[in-house]
Parts: structure tokens; C-alpha cells; sequence
């Protein structure tokens, strides 16, 4: 069964695709751009470069075992009203199920990147080679908020082909790129095309949104597949196309090789994937905001909240600045400051150009790990009101960034951890996530605030909590 993942967009949907010898490097691409200028030149073969390229990209297989219970009764349509289509009443069965992906070695001891998505549940995964090789393997780690992956085949210590990383930010649109995945599971394929637009922020895949498109042909089964250069290096990993059919239109996306790059050397360090934290926020420029603002263009991140004590903060960035680039990258929108910060290493430093009073100037800014201020106090409510049973904590960067909440950098609350099942937190509703706001007209900041106002023992209780983005308020009692 082929894994897919669909986002609606504009009545189309968005769907989740789902060499022990390195390859030898050419003269830098950047320089070899030319217009062709023969006959002999048109009609020029990427077999060269997909013979070198094909050996590093490999088909996924992986299998789960479902269990769930069957009743007689489930055929009874009386039944499945009043008790649901879930009801766990009945003889417990198993099934398995199997899907199919594509995924990229990027070493010869046998890394090997894929989407999460592709082997999200897996109870058994086997990586297939070109050459018709299998090997099991495991997962090193899965980082859900890029859709990535890093598989380890367990090949004895045998060398494995690999691909070598390219300079994604290199490229520019019109760049010629092939992509080489398993799609529909008719086996390897390889299509060409070229890189029809950068920095795509409004595709809605993962949490950090900045993909490039291309019009190769790339198809459900194609997820964690190699889009590549023409000089055989790996420049990003294919995981969504735009679609009306569930086919390909030529409207690919893939995930560059700078964030890919990130989550493989935090596998290869032997350590969790930290990314760094700025402590602010901001929205993109507008026509409407570049004409307040004075700004010939409309373009950048308008700063409107910074965390105070944070990196952004000591850097010298205020509100109402507008970043228009990171490093010498330009950002357009939020998403793109956030994928340029999310590339670099933690315990470095960026430096931030910047926009204040119609002069630009330039900002030094720390890269550090988001921090747990305030601690996390995690508590277990208990006593005689409607919160008993919730595990709450404070709410932080740390705690932000770990239950990859959307939240503004200053927000203060307290955030529900765990539910325990039939209690009086659990009637109310409450889910983890939730971030408890108000009690009774008293603002919460902190988890002692919330165990201050608790304690009082009142008759009526107006409880306001933020979930998704909307404030949702119940009264209890009175």
C-alpha cells in the first residue's frame, strides 16, 4: 500500500510522495551553466550522470502489524449508531500491512535519508539496493517536523555507493535536475526537469515550509527519492507534489539538501538534532506594510515580538525592524527566516541583515539552544476542581519547540502535558497541548499561579485555554 499524504490547497491537493565509491565531482556547476550551442550539444545524455547516481538510491519496503477487534455485531447498522465504529468489543485480530518508498544513501557505512512519513509505524523495514541487494535495517531518528528520516542498513560492515551532498542554496530556477525514486512501485525511474521555483513557503507539508519545485515527474511511491544535479550530487529529497489526481501534473516539491544536511550530522555526532532559537517573531512584508514602511519593495520579516533576555534581543534587533536577510540569504516571510536559522549549528552565530528607519545595517546574532525559562515545574493537579488529573508544566522554548507548538515567542501560560483517563480533566476535555490561559478572570503565567487560584475552593469555575490557535472558555458549576 503506497503511503500519501494529502493537504487541500485551492480545491487541488498536495500529496506526500510516498556507491562504496563516492561520486566522483565535476567542475562546479554553477560555472558549466551554458546555453547549448550545437546540435552535438542538444542532444547531450544524462545517462552518464544516472549510472553514477542510481546505485545510492534505494527502494523502501516496511510492514506493520495492526491489531484491532472484530465483532459480529459491527455488521448491525442499529449497533454501529448507538456504540460506534470503533468500538473495541469483539475477538481481537491482527493484519499486516506493507508500503513502499524511495530513499538516498548518503554514506558508505549505510546512512540512509528517507521521509518520516514513509516509515512512520513500522514494525520491519527493508531497504532494497539497484542491483536487487536487500538488507533489514533501523531507524536512527525521525524528525517529523521536516518529514525526514535516517535509516542505518545493517550491511556487515560492507561499503555501500553513496551520493555526496550539493549546495542546495546554489541553485537557481531553470536549473536542470533529475529525480530517481521508486514511484507506484514499478521500480527505479528517472525523470528529468528543471527547478521551476525556490523557496516555496506555502506548501504546508511539514513545520518548516521552504521546498524547491520542479516540473520532473515525480509520483506517489517517490517519497524519500533523490532530486539530483548534473553533476551527481544530492540537492534535495523529494516528498510531495501537487495534485488534482493523485498523479503527477509537474508541480514537485523537495525538502533541500541544507536541512536534510542538518539532521544527518546530528545521526553521524551521535546526538539529539537541536535547532537554534532567536527568540523572536515577526510577519511577512506586505505591498501595504512596504509602502508604511518607506520600503521600495515589498520584502523581509517585520519584527513585532521579541523575547526578552533572548539572542535577538541581545543582538540589538527591536521591534518594528524588518530582516531581509540571514547569513546574506535573503527571507521573504517568516517560514524562510525560520528554515535559514533552522541550517545552522547551534553555538555559532548569524549575521542578520536589517532594515531600521529606511537604513540598512547588520546584526550579530548568537545561535543557541532554545531554553528551559522558566523550568518546567512539571505538576500533577490534583485536589477538589475541575483540572484533577492533568499533568501541567510551564510553558517555554524548549517546551515549545519539542511539542512543535506554533506559538508567539513571548506567549506565558501553562501547558497540559498528560490526561489521565476518568478524571475530572479528562470530562472537561482536555487534551495535551492545551495551554490554560485564565481561571476565574485570573491570568496564568506560571504552573503556581494555576495551583494558587485552584486551592481556593470556589463554587463556579471559568477555565479559558488555548488549542490550535483559538481560545476556548467553559464554566463549571454556579
Amino acid at each position: 500500500m503506497m503511503k500519501t499524504r494529502s493537504i487541500l490547497r485551492a480545491g487541488a491537493a498536495v500529496l506526500a510522495l510516498s556507491l562504496a565509491m563516492p561520486i566522483p565531482v565535476q567542475p562546479t556547476y554553477a560555472q558549466s551553466r551554458a546555453v547549448p550551442q550545437s546540435r552535438e550539444q542538444i542532444t547531450l545524455s544524462f545517462a552518464p550522470v544516472v549510472k553514477q547516481a542510481s546505485p545510492a538510491v534505494v527502494n523502501i519496503y516496511t510492514r506493520r502489524t495492526v491489531r484491532q477487534r472484530v465483532s459480529p455485531f459491527m455488521d448491525d447498522p442499529v449497533f454501529r449508531r448507538f456504540f460506534g465504529e470503533s468500538f473495541s468489543f469483539g475477538v481481537p485480530r491482527e493484519r499486516v500491512e506493507g508500503s513502499l518508498g524511495s530513499g538516498v544513501i548518503v554514506a558508505a557505512d549505510g546512512l540512509v535519508v528517507t521521509n518520516a512519513h514513509v516509515v512512520k509505524g513500522s514494525d520491519e523495514i527493508t531497504v532494497v539496493l539497484n542491483d536487487r541487494r536487500e538488507f533489514p535495517a533501523k531507524v536512527e531518528t525521525v524528525d517529523e517536523r521536516v518529514d525526514l528520516a535516517v535509516l542505518r542498513i545493517e550491511a556487515d560492515g560492507e561499503k555501500l555507493p553513496f551520493l555526496e551532498f550539493g549546495e542546495s542554496d546554489d541553485l537557481e530556477v531553470g536549473d536542470l535536475v533529475l529525480a530517481i525514486g521508486n514511484p507506484f512501485g514499478v521500480g527505479q525511474t528517472v525523470t528529468s526537469g528543471i527547478v521551476s521555483a525556490l523557496a516555496r513557503t506555502a506548501v504546508g507539508v511539514s513545520d518548516y515550509n521552504f521546498f524547491i519545485q520542479t516540473d520532473a515527474a515525480v509520483n506517489p511511491g517517490n517519497s524519500g527519492g533523490a532530486l539530483i544535479t548534473m553533476d551527481g550530487r544530492l540537492v534535495g529529497i523529494n516528498t510531495a507534489i501537487y495534485s488534482r489526481s493523485g498523479g503527477s501534473i509537474g508541480i514537485g516539491f523537495a525538502i533541500p539538501a541544507a536541512m536534510v544536511r542538518t539532521v544527518v550530522d546530528a545521526v553521524r555526532a551521535g546526538g539529539k538534532l537541536v535547532r537554534p532559537w532567536i527568540g523572536a517573531d515577526g510577519q511577512a512584508v506586505t505591498a501595504d506594510l512596504a509602502h508604511t514602511l518607506g520600503l521600495s519593495r515589498p520584502a523581509g520579516v517585520l519584527i513585532n515580538e521579541i523575547r526578552a533576555r533572548g539572542p535577538a534581543e541581545k543582538a540589538g534587533l527591536r521591534v518594528g525592524d524588518v530582516v531581509t536577510a540571514v547569513n546574506g540569504r535573503s527571507v521573504d516571510d517568516p517560514e524562510a527566516m525560520r528554515y535559514r536559522v533552522a541550517t545552522l549549528p547551534v553555538g555559532g552565530s548569524a549575521t542578520l541583515t536589517v532594515i531600521r528607519d529606511g537604513r540598512e545595517q547588520k546584526l550579530n546574532l548568537a545561535l543557541i539552544a532554545p531554553p528551559e525559562d522558566p523550568p518546567r515545574d512539571l505538576t500533577l493537579l490534583d485536589g477538589r476542581h475541575p483540572l484533577v488529573g492533568a499533568e501541567v508544566a510551564n510553558l517555554n522554548p524548549a517546551l515549545v519547540e519539542e511539542m512543535r507548538f506554533d506559538e508567539g515567542v513571548g506567549t506565558e501560560g501553562v501547558v497540559v502535558m498528560q490526561v489521565a483517563p476518568r478524571t475530572p480533566a479528562a470530562s472537561l476535555g482536555l487534551r495535551p497541548g492545551d495551554v490554560v490561559l485564565r481561571v476565574n478572570a485570573t491570568d496564568i503565567g506560571r504552573v503556581q499561579d494555576l495551583r494558587h487560584i485552584l486551592d481556593s475552593r470556589s463554587r463556579s469555575w471559568t477555565i479559558s485555554v488555548r488549542r490550535n490557535g483559538r481560545v476556548m472558555t467553559t464554566t463549571i458549576g454556579g
